[in-house]
């Protein structure tokens, strides 16, 4: 019956060797956050004074919130929401706006879908963001070769790149994206940007089809050689003139601004974003890790990548963009932008500028879409996962979970057909601004430890990694758990929602319907774990203090129950017929 039963379900795997979760996990939390968002939150937040707001928050939060979350993945093995019945079945809630966040993360594909269409272009003989003499060009254009005048007086080369349009620009927003007027005219598909998002979704589906197995193959190419090309683009940058000056408005220390709120609410938020906190993945990931993996020195080690990639990055945009503004003749702060600017306009800008420049634009864009492929795919098997462990008979065999892979691939690729419209910039950005914000982060964070701290208990948590780990956590990290992290997190979500400001793109305004959708979306995630809770408090039998009871508290003590495990297997192989 056992192995009836084995047949029915699949086996849900683990990873081959330590190296491949490593990998697989470092791909994920290393993204665009820390290549376009980082430097420029340095640029605009005091330089290097914005290290110490961001450097305490990574060792208050986002260490112990990295922890927590693996140690969670690795002692339930389940997904992001499976394992909550596990620890607190009142709060499965939190893993089903998980899964609804998922939804709207995976529209970052439109990324990867951008960088496959620069990357072709970049292997033309004359690289098309360059010049003017193109057909969607405007009589306002002005090509990079006419930019270059570093000698000119800076207030007249401010005026007029103020007066005229970059070919980048014009690039971006007539040939990429064939930009209409707003989200109320979406125009036709894009059919060069539909078959860049065709390839995207197809290399995702063969990246997962065949879970664990697959995916941490993958990562030996798709983790690893994105640093091989921030290598080459850093020596690159640090040897172009201007190059310094550029590294100056990076790192130069303000610290005017470290009294002001909103630049430790900035740091927190992008520790939350490039750690990958409170979306479940990292549940997930860790749950194909043996029980007794170090997951206590692997917290350390991966979010020490993730923080120095994001500094190292900063000297490879930095570079950059003072080579620019060299060139150009205006200071570094006229040319810096953060966000799908940087990766879309200003960088590839910048290397046409160069000598060779299809080279180090394919280096750039081939970064970039791995960056992006890492971090989606993964997204992808997070919530492919975590749909399996709830319906493991129908979804966790083999056959069954190739199926399933192909049908979530395609409908999603139907459904991101609106953001390869020539009004797609605007869903994309009401995706990224109101899908997954900061109060959804941070709300999230507030329900993780009080049901992990306090409701399951900091002290069960300390022993079970202990158990599976050998060595005690420190205390400081029950206390973030239970004191800081909330307390922060409530007053982040407070901020967000008084000092709220529309989305809006250049000088268009949403119309309010769209703003009404944005915060259906927003509470869409919130609201499941209220939901789940009433709904299993009225379907529990008995007294509400006994269905409390029940619902906040594993059936059985977790360490008790997987040491009886072991014990039963060591006796099964002492009394076998063989032995």
């Amino acid at each position: 019956m056992e192995k009836t039963m084995e047949t029915d379900t699949g086996n849900r795997g683990q990873w081959s060797n330590k190296v491949e979760y490593f990998l697989v996990v470092a791909g994920y939390v290393v993204g665009l956050a820390n290549v376009w968002r980082f430097p420029y939150l340095c640029f605009k937040h005091g330089g290097g004074a914005f290290l110490v707001p961001y450097g305490l928050l990574a060792v208050v939060c986002g260490i112990p919130l990295f922890l927590l979350e693996s140690s969670v993945g690795q002692f339930t093995q389940e997904g992001f929401v499976t394992c909550w019945r596990k620890l607190c079945p009142l709060a499965t809630g939190i893993g089903c706006g998980y899964l609804v966040m998922k939804f709207y993360d995976l529209s970052y594909i439109l990324i990867e879908a951008w960088a496959i269409f620069y990357l072709v272009f970049s292997f033309r003989t004359q690289i098309p963001w360059a010049t003017c003499n193109n057909t969607w060009n405007t009589d306002s254009c002005m090509g990079v070769q006419i930019l270059d005048s570093p000698s000119e007086n800076l207030t007249a080369n401010e005026t007029r790149l103020k007066n005229t349009t970059s070919a980048a620009v014009e690039f971006w927003e007539r040939r990429v994206l064939g930009l209409s007027g707003g989200i109320e005219e979406l125009g036709s598909i894009r059919w060069e940007l539909t078959l860049c998002l065709l390839i995207a979704w197809i290399f995702c589906y063969f990246c997962i089809w065949k879970g664990v197995k697959s995916s941490g193959k993958v990562v030996y190419f798709t983790a690893t050689f994105p640093y091989a090309m921030l290598l080459i683009l850093l020596i690159r940058g640090l040897t172009l003139p201007g190059a310094w000056d550029g590294i100056y408005y990076y790192l130069y220390p303000d610290l005017n601004h470290l009294p002001i709120l909103e630049v430790w609410i900035e740091a927190g938020s992008q520790i939350f974003y490039s750690y990958s906190l409170t979306a479940g993945t990292l549940i997930v990931l860790s749950s194909y890790n043996d029980y007794n993996n170090n997951c206590y020195r692997d917290c350390f080690w991966l979010c020490l990548l993730n923080s120095g990639t994001s500094f190292v990055a900063g000297f490879v945009v930095f570079s950059v963009l003072g080579f620019m503004a060299h060139k150009q003749g205006v200071p570094v702060d006229t040319v810096v932008q953060s966000g799908p600017g940087l990766a879309f306009i200003t960088y590839p800008q910048a290397t046409a500028l160069m000598p060779l420049p299809q080279f180090w634009t394919v280096c750039f864009f081939l970064m970039l879409i791995l960056l992006a492929t890492d971090s989606h795919f993964v997204m992808v098997e997070g919530f492919i996962t975590s749909l399996s462990d709830l319906f493991p008979k129908w979804l966790r065999a083999p056959r069954k979970r190739e199926i399933f892979v192909l049908v979530v691939c395609a409908v999603n690729f139907l459904v991101h057909l609106s953001l390869v419209t020539e009004g797609g910039i605007y869903v994309f950005q009401l995706f990224d601004f109101y899908g997954s914000t900061r109060v959804c982060q941070n709300f999230m964070a507030i329900c993780e430890c009080l049901v992990v701290g306090w409701i399951f208990g900091a002290d069960r948590i300390f022993n079970i990694i202990k158990d599976m780990t050998g060595q005690k956590p420190a205390v400081f990290f029950k206390l973030c758990w239970k004191y800081i992290i909330p307390i922060l997190s409530l007053v982040s979500f407070i901020i967000y929602l008084v000092d709220y400001k529309r989305l809006t793109i250049n000088d268009y305004v949403y119309p309010d319907w769209a703003y009404a959708l944005g915060w259906t979306m927003t509470f869409s995630s919130i609201v499941m774990v209220p939901l789940w809770a009433a709904g299993q408090m009225c379907l529990t039998p008995g007294t509400f203090k006994q269905r409390l009871s029940a619902l906040c508290r594993p059936a059985e003590d977790p360490i008790r129950t997987r040491r009886k495990g072991r014990e039963e297997e060591t006796t099964v192989e002492l009394t076998s017929p063989e032995t």
